[in-house]
């Protein structure tokens, strides 16, 4: 029988340690980290991700300011707001809501963020520092979240196998970094890997992120593994990861569940990431 990773438990763990760092920011500096997240049209989900964000800074002291633009906001108008607010010393962390309306490039916008705003890790500038080793970058956040996962559960990294089914940008790439700089032996699934199972089934610590339900099975998990579960789909109106987590979470493993599991790390990693931004801005001044 597999022992559940409590995603929900180390978060609230995580963001006590933020409070208390945020107010000790405060106290030093004379003001509070903010966070200016920039809301383009009126996707229903990417509101309540933007509206728990905005809850999540409140609710740790991070000042948070929420500006939102019309569906059809032009390329131009939306990086000029970028570009006041790379100039603007009182907002530390930038965050463009993802996706965007089809017809901005997203890429291209993201690129006009400061790298030392970057509270995202999406710019190029911050991917090149995480593919150098920087420890002290911006690091996308639901790939920092499962490395937070793994140290607050004392599951041992350095020299294990990693194998993450998925090479995103968002997640499995960054992450394969992230597990690299931590001394793991790292490999990458993808949609053109052959008998996916056979690779899964050596791992210690398994994560996949590729957004389809039951890819993983438990005769693709040896007994003793991590199995972190990033993979996120709504199905007859119920989230459900990639790993079928019933028949997985018979065997001798420890698992994320879904929801619960990774989810509510990513916004913590945010507010951690806009601390640590606040932080480098004023070592800078």
């Amino acid at each position: 029988m597999g022992q559940i990773i409590d995603g929900k438990n180390i978060s609230k763990l995580i963001r006590s340690e933020i409070k208390d760092r945020t107010a000790a920011f405060t106290d030093r500096y004379g003001h509070e980290p903010k966070l200016a997240v920039i809301l383009v049209g009126e996707d229903p989900a990417s509101k309540i991700y933007v509206s728990n964000k905005h809850k999540a800074c409140l609710q740790t002291g991070i000042g948070s300011i929420v500006i939102e633009m019309s569906e059809d906001t032009e390329e131009t108008v939306l990086i000029d707001k970028i570009k006041e607010l790379n100039e603007d010393s009182t907002v530390n962390g930038i965050l463009v809501q993802l996706p965007l309306p089809k017809h901005l490039n997203e890429k291209k916008i993201i690129e006009y963020i400061d790298p030392r705003k970057d509270v995202d890790g999406l710019t190029l500038a911050n991917s090149a520092l995480l593919y150098n080793g920087n420890t002290d970058c911006l690091a996308p956040c639901t790939p920092r979240g499962v490395i937070e996962i793994l140290k607050k559960e004392g599951i041992k990294i350095s020299g294990k196998h990693a194998v993450i089914v998925g090479r995103s940008m968002l997640v499995g790439k960054p992450l394969a970094m992230l597990l690299l700089n931590e001394n793991a032996t790292v490999t990458v699934c993808h949609s053109r890997t052959e008998d996916l199972g056979a690779v899964t089934r050596t791992a210690d610590i398994l994560i996949s992120a590729v957004g389809r339900p039951g890819l993983v099975k438990a005769e693709d998990v040896k007994d003793g593994a991590t199995v972190i579960d990033v993979g996120t789909t709504r199905v007859d109106g119920k989230l459900r990861g990639d790993v079928d987590f019933d028949s997985v979470f018979e065997k001798d493993v420890r698992i994320t569940p879904v929801p619960g599991g990774v989810g509510p790390m990513t916004i913590t990693m945010l507010l951690m990431n806009t601390l640590q931004a606040a932080e480098m801005q004023e070592e800078e001044r």
